[in-house]
């Protein structure tokens, strides 16, 4: 198990997960007043929840959380059981004598590998936002337990990838964090080097996805979708929060290709805590290498597992 820590004020990561059915939800809480916080979504088959009352004309101005899930469209469920656990912490909006918290989640398709019937429910996702600190597992853990990237022709030829996270800091104080869950269609790249992608018959040569697009493939198949959400103690209204996720997918392009395919869901979530004044581009980019450096890392933590190598099974 490799740990990785968040220097982001006002943020904690939880993670729970099954190991043998190979899914899990990552919870990213804020601040217990709540982010502000924003989302894009770039991929064309996304699973998400509360994304409408991101847009910045509507009328909620902050979040609690954000969940990221396997289990397909059922991992939605997990989200339920995170408002459970801030509700009974006095955390959200009061509405009489209840506490309402605004929890926003995307998940990603892991039906494929381990256990097709089990999927993050209400009380995985409880587990998870109870368990959050400064402290959490990255790799085969939460959302990126049952991840695998390199899926242009077909599950049986993709490497097992996971979760993975990376922050930067500036001397004034800003600091900008990104935790990613990669499972995506396509292979990763570390400038022009492939680290994990698409194998041969045998499962011992990475075979070029770039290549095969450009030669005309005809067909991507279905169960991807990459989630991340960046976290950041900058003073940040909604709209620019939403700019910074937009800022941020360039991460996704810069490590992953091809990308935002019509079988991925591309999506990305900025949670600001509002500390530092910063300008938006810089955020931004911050925002866009911490994207790509969490991409880097989820596939350099991740271990094999459904019978499927990882980075680990070349690099040992």
């Amino acid at each position: 198990m490799e740990i990785r820590t968040t220097h982001v004020p006002g943020f904690t990561i939880g993670t729970a997960e099954d190991r043998e059915g190979l899914t899990g939800v990552t919870v990213i809480l804020g601040p217990e007043n709540g982010a502000a916080a924003g989302v894009d979504v770039r991929g064309c088959a996304p699973g998400t929840r509360e994304t409408d009352l991101l847009n910045p004309i509507k009328t909620v101005q902050q979040i609690h959380a954000v969940v990221l899930s396997g289990g397909s469209a059922f991992g939605l469920e997990a989200d339920s059981g995170v408002m459970r656990y801030l509700s009974e912490k006095g955390i959200g909006f009061e509405v009489g004598d209840v506490r309402v918290p605004i929890v926003c989640g995307a998940v990603l398709f892991d039906l494929g590998i381990g256990d097709s019937h089990d999927f993050p429910d209400l009380w995985m996702g409880y587990e998870a936002a109870m368990k959050a600190g400064k402290k959490f597992p990255v790799g085969c853990y939460g959302a990126g337990t049952g991840a695998t990237v390199g899926k242009l022709t077909g599950p049986d030829h993709a490497m097992k990838s996971g979760a993975g996270y990376a922050e930067l800091s500036l001397e004034n104080g800003l600091c900008v964090g990104a935790y990613m869950a990669v499972n995506a269609c396509g292979e990763i790249y570390d400038g022009n080097e492939i680290l994990a992608g698409a194998l041969s018959e045998d499962d011992q040569t990475l075979i070029s996805s770039h290549e095969l697009m450009l030669k005309g493939f005809k067909r991507i198949l279905g169960g991807n979708t990459s989630i991340g959400c960046v976290m950041t103690n900058a003073k940040l209204t909604k709209s620019e929060c939403t700019v910074i996720s937009g800022m941020a997918h360039d991460g996704f392009a810069r490590a992953i290709r091809p990308v935002h395919t019509t079988m991925d869901g591309d999506t990305v979530f900025t949670m600001a805590s509002g500390e530092i004044e910063a300008p938006v581009d810089t955020v931004g980019y911050l925002a866009e290498e911490t994207i790509r450096l969490a991409i880097l890392d989820a596939i350099k933590s991740a271990e094999p597992a459904g019978g499927r190598p990882a980075w680990k099974s070349f690099h040992s």
